[in-house]
């Protein structure tokens, strides 16, 4: 046995030998690998793990209105951020920051799955804009959680809150989708996870003005990653400053006289579109969107029964009702059905294939011309006058003022509203117009829908002889150091092919609604104004027997409240449309708050007219 150890052994020797070699080789390769080809990737770890790159976020560009007033403004406050390479222990670190801010584990492991792809040692912001109360007890916990950084930075507020929010809008952190969306086309530096962005009204639609470049610090950090020396810092540049052609006075009026309804409220300049005001209620306050919001939070806004998310002026679709009669007189007189001294017989109902169509006014208006059936709002009139025009044209003219299409506004998911055709009917329905149809457009109903700032746009093409503009909400960008960037001039995007004689005619009836006796809105003469207008109640569901009084009738099942008109009538220099939901007759719910608008803008303040039409009196 002793004899053959030896030889055992040398046999093994090669092998024992070849093993240790190959394992040498290997060593080296890996040295070779990691010292030369992952030289510069580790060179650049060890380096971020000493120096680091801090974004500085840049503040947002201001928002005012036509006089300067701050719409939106930013203020400094502290975010909660994290790095997740310094983090130890992950469990403990997770438990803490839950324990002493308002996050919870889920939601932090969702920022940091939803940061793959940052570069390594980049931040990741968890919570934005910390309470005095989290932020005191972060700083106190930094030294034991390392990763954990506390950085300033600004922050979006709106002083003027559920005001001005549909307009104004909201900023929120960018999602996937969004940051695809946004960097399409973007030259300038791209967004990443964690960059707020507009996610509503003018936050969004001048997005890319608004938006500032962001500043950078390097700084040197220990072992924990906490900074221990700033090396160089580069100042954030911040976005230009937006100039609206609002008029916060007239904006805050809308506000008061609306936050107890539900509806709109919207005023332009006929002479050139600026937007004036606009208010949709109820509202939101965007100051609890911007900074971040609890799940439940935004579920209970989200969900809010009377829908507080959506804009009333540009979204809510209404009938307009006796609003419309304008536009069926303008089809009429155009096409030679009537003149202006025509004269009708308007009873108390017309009969049409075997069924009455029922005027407002028990007893009927008599024998009258266009001029007194818009000032008295005949719905007997109008149904024959639409009879003989028929849907076609009357759908050509309602075309023609601007209906059925978005008037252009730069604000995000405008509707279309509908202007209903016997083509339109076929494609919806797949069904022939039937010419009892026209009958409820003729007077404003049926299938006719619009949106206030569409009808709007419509009453001041009759205030400025035909224009039809694009509502124009931006007058100027400026730069953060106040030179003008860009002045945005009035866009005449059409002109109604009305005759002048028409438009005059509608003119002068609009103004007789107000100023003549019988006028359905005529309480309002006692104002001392030079109003024109009419008034409107859109049916909400057929009723046999309507009740006088609103009261007697359930929320639901009221009439929406309509007024839209101009002043001063020798002169136009605002519009005004408001549309009160379940508000009842537009006499007694909506013009009462257009009128507080008339006054404030054009500066009036004579003393208050009561509301002399009762409940039930007028229709309209």
């Amino acid at each position: 046995m002793g004899d053959k150890e030896p030889k055992e052994l040398k046999d093994r020797l090669p092998v024992v030998a070849g093993f240790v070699l190959f394992a040498f080789l290997v060593l080296v390769f890996r040295f070779w690998y990691l010292q030369v080809m992952q030289g510069p990737y580790f060179k650049e770890l060890s380096q971020n793990n000493r120096i680091r790159l801090v974004s500085t976020p840049a503040p947002r560009g201001l928002i005012s209105d036509r006089n300067g007033v701050r719409l939106a403004e930013n203020r400094p406050g502290f975010d909660l951020y994290i790095v997740p390479e310094d983090v130890k222990d992950w469990e403990k670190t997770k438990q803490t920051i839950s324990r002493l801010v308002q996050i919870d584990a889920l939601t932090i492991e969702e920022k940091i799955e939803n940061s793959t792809g940052r570069p390594p040692f980049q931040p990741v912001k968890l919570k934005e804009d910390l309470t005095w109360e989290e932020m005191s007890m972060m700083e106190s916990f930094k030294f034991e959680l390392p990763g954990i950084l506390l950085e300033v930075g600004p922050k979006r507020h709106y002083p003027y809150k559920e005001i001005t929010a549909h307009l104004i809008g909201y900023l929120g952190e960018i999602n996937s989708r969004e940051i695809k969306r946004f960097n399409e086309g973007n030259d300038g530096k791209p967004y990443g996870p964690g960059d707020s962005v507009g996610k509503y009204g003018v936050e969004v639609s001048l997005e890319h003005f608004l938006r500032g470049v962001d500043g950078g610090k390097q700084v040197e950090v220990d072992a924990n990653g906490s900074v221990i020396n700033t090396i160089k810092s580069i100042p954030p540049y911040p976005g230009n400053n937006v100039r609206l052609s609002i008029d916060i006075s007239t904006q805050l009026a809308a506000w008061e006289a609306m936050k107890d309804k539900t509806g709109a409220v919207v005023a332009i300049d006929p002479r050139n579109g600026q937007v004036l005001a606009m208010v949709s209620t109820p509202s939101f306050d965007p100051n609890l969107l911007t900074t971040g919001i609890s799940k439940e939070n935004w579920e209970a806004i989200r969900d809010h029964p009377l829908k507080v998310l959506t804009n009333r002026a540009i979204q809510g679709l209404y009938p307009p009702a006796s609003t419309f009669k304008v536009i069926t007189a303008a089809a009429a007189l155009e096409e030679k059905v009537i003149r202006p001294t025509t004269k009708i017989y308007a009873g108390p109902s017309f009969w049409f294939a075997g069924r009455a169509y029922r005027d407002w006014k028990e007893e009927g208006h008599g024998k009258i011309s266009v001029h007194r059936a818009i000032v008295e709002s005949a719905d007997t009139f109008f149904y024959q006058v639409g009879l003989e025009v028929g849907i076609e044209k009357v759908a050509r003219y309602a075309g023609n003022f601007g209906l059925g299409r978005k008037t252009g506004i730069n604000l995000m998911n405008e509707k279309s509203g509908i202007v209903p055709s016997d083509a339109w009917k076929r494609s919806v329905y797949g069904q022939p117009w039937y010419r009892g149809e026209t009958l409820s457009v003729a007077v404003g109903q049926g299938f006719l829908l619009t949106t206030p700032l569409q009808l709007l746009n419509a009453y001041a093409a009759i205030a400025n002889g035909g224009k039809l503009y694009t509502p124009q909400l931006t007058i100027g960008i400026e730069s953060p150091e106040g030179k003008v960037i860009k002045k945005i001039s009035s866009e005449e995007n059409s002109h109604v092919m009305v005759s002048k004689q028409t438009l005059e005619l509608l003119k002068g009836a609009l103004k007789g609604v107000i100023a003549e006796k019988g006028g359905t809105a005529g309480w309002m003469k006692r104002a001392g104004l030079k109003i024109a207008g009419k008034t409107g109640t859109a049916q909400v569901v057929k009723m046999i027997e309507r009740s006088k009084n609103v009261e007697d009738q359930p929320y639901k099942l009221r009439d929406h409240a309509w007024f839209v008109g101009f002043a001063p009538y020798d002169d136009p220099r605002i519009a005004i449309a408001v549309v009160v939901e379940h508000g009842g007759f537009g006499s007694s719910a909506a013009a009462p708050v257009a009128l507080k608008l008339f006054r404030t803008y054009l500066k009036e303040e004579p003393e208050e007219p009561k509301v002399v039409a009762k409940l039930g009196e007028k229709h309209d």
